[in-house]
């Protein structure tokens, strides 16, 4: 993969359903205060990807956080953070499959929303087979899409804020009517931080691609670097363009805000535009989300902590095995939706809903044991992160009160629970597992094992 595949694939996957859709509701529950949630969120998520980039930087590998976490703190952690993240994948690429069917049949029902999930599986597993030059140059173009319909929607954005549209936006006027800054107060902002904290899952996928990436340690340290100012610009700049030119309880807003502001702006195909965006976003996830489930399972073959036949790698170099299992769920689920229809979709996506979650903790408390182990080796990282150790430890009280917050809401906290308890029960497997291939369960080592065959 190449150096311009794996930056645009990292920004492309901060860009999806979370911001086109996801960012409506965070206005809608915290009115113009959402800003300050994405503000936290934002910071957060920059910090978590400059401990990633150091990792991967110094070690680049197709485990990565699992890779980690298990030199960090042995087997058993390092199984656990691998398979949770593979589930949580897994249910993703069939969620998204669904999704995106669901979404374009209902603008354009020219077949069934289960025969276009099939045809979306189908094609996407393609090009996952294809080899990882073109996976990434597919990826790269879908990236690119979504990157310049946000551009477009801040150019248009501006120009409402400027009065150079029909209907010109009304501004400040928004701030200071309709209940003020806050109109739901505290309660507001924090499920507004919780819903925004969830949306910025998929950007760990560069981890995992860095390791097929042509010279590892300067295109992950770039893709860090160009990330950053690009998350701020994208998602802040997106939602103040949001609250600027519409009231914030108008329900538009919530159920599709890009569309709401084009509308507002006299393109008359907003709705049009934005489902094809949309669907694009979701198919781009699907793509990327795939390609991380197989590398992250080839990769937990090739420690002993997954079957060993996983890691048969064909022609191309493609773990074609871990490609196949990983997807094949999302095969089952065709079969779901033809039977149950819509129901399927909101059964998957509260089984993810939090898993996000385990990988911040893990990937942080990674970073912390792993950077003061090779500091106190004089180690070179050829990519150091700024605020060490302030920054890892206030990330981590961020990560906190995000959980402590989510236990205050019934849906969030089975969600939360229904992770923790999942996580439980691999730390119990992968200890075993460790014991089997002759390893102690709980103590990490950052030195590079290769295991045997097993």
């Amino acid at each position: 993969m190449k150096g311009r595949q794996l930056v645009m694939m990292s920004l492309g996957s901060a860009i999806g359903t979370g911001l086109f859709v996801g960012s409506g509701k965070g206005v809608a529950a915290a009115g113009p205060s959402v800003l300050l949630a994405y503000v936290v969120a934002g910071i957060l998520v920059i910090a978590i990807m400059y401990m990633l980039g150091e990792m991967v930087a110094a070690h680049p590998d197709s485990g990565a956080f699992s890779v980690y976490a298990e030199r960090a703190m042995g087997p058993a952690v390092g199984f656990a953070m691998g398979w949770v993240w593979w589930i949580e994948l897994v249910v993703v690429v069939a969620a998204e499959g669904i999704a995106a069917a669901g979404i374009l049949t209902a603008m354009w029902p020219v077949a069934p929303q289960w025969v276009l999930t099939l045809v979306f599986m189908v094609a996407l597993t393609v090009i996952n087979l294809l080899g990882v030059d073109r996976f990434g140059e597919f990826e790269f173009w879908f990236a690119f899409i979504k990157v310049a319909a946000v551009v477009a929607f801040l150019l248009v954005g501006i120009a409402l804020m400027c009065g150079w549209t029909a209907v010109p936006a009304p501004g400040l006027g928004n701030f200071l009517h309709h209940g003020g800054l806050a109109p739901h107060g505290s309660g507001g902002i924090a499920t507004a931080l919780l819903l925004v904290v969830f949306s910025f899952g998929g950007i760990e996928i560069m981890a995992v691609a860095a390791a097929e990436t042509e010279d590892p340690s300067h295109n992950v340290s770039r893709a860090v670097r160009t990330i950053v100012w690009r998350i701020l610009l994208f998602y802040m700049g997106s939602v103040a363009v949001m609250v600027f030119a519409l009231p914030w309880d108008d329900p538009k807003l919530a159920e599709s805000p890009f569309a709401a502001v084009l509308d507002r702006a006299g393109i008359g195909v907003a709705a049009q535009i934005m489902t094809v965006v949309i669907v694009l976003a979701l198919l781009s996830s699907l793509n990327a989300n795939l390609y991380g489930a197989a590398r992250m399972l080839g990769s937990l073959g090739e420690r002993g902590l997954a079957p060993h036949g996983v890691m048969k790698v064909g022609r191309r170099g493609v773990p074609v095995v871990a490609v196949l299992a990983s997807v094949s769920f999302g095969f089952v689920c065709v079969l779901l939706t033809y039977v149950w229809q819509g129901k399927v979709l909101d059964v998957l996506l509260n089984v993810v809903g939090s898993t996000i979650i385990v990988t911040y903790v893990l990937t942080i408390c990674s970073q912390l044991i792993l950077r003061r182990r090779a500091d106190a080796r004089g180690e070179h990282l050829p990519m150091r992160m700024w605020g060490y150790p302030v920054v890892p430890w206030v990330s981590l009280a961020v990560v906190a009160g995000v959980v402590v917050l989510g236990m205050t809401s019934p849906s969030v906290r089975e969600q939360l629970l229904s992770t923790f308890g999942l996580v439980v029960v691999l730390l119990v497997i992968g200890a075993l597992r460790a014991r089997q291939i002759g390893q102690a369960p709980f103590t990490g080592t950052d030195e590079v094992v290769d295991l045997p065959a097993r």
